[in-house]
């Protein structure tokens, strides 16, 4: 036999035998699990969205306030030439 032919063989004879048997609350469980899941990471989705949104307010309010794209004011004056 070949190697892929043994293969199929072996999964033919695991589908083919007794299929363990399970509990009857299965589906339930499952289904509260995947709601939890839901829930979490639609509060993971809403928390980083706010995160993200204090964040831009913060940088907008420290941009109006401190104005960093204007140059820093000059300390000296210009050398006086022509006089």
């Amino acid at each position: 036999m070949s190697f892929p032919d043994r293969k199929e063989d072996q999964v033919r004879r695991m589908l083919e035998g007794p299929h363990p048997v399970l509990p009857p609350d299965l589906a339930g469980r499952a289904a509260g699990r995947g709601q939890r899941m839901l829930r979490r990471r639609r509060a993971a989705r809403t928390v980083g969205w706010a995160v993200l949104l204090a964040a831009v307010v913060a940088f907008t309010v420290w941009a109006a306030v401190v104005h960093p794209w204007a140059g820093p004011p000059a300390d000296t004056t210009p050398p006086l030439e022509g006089w």
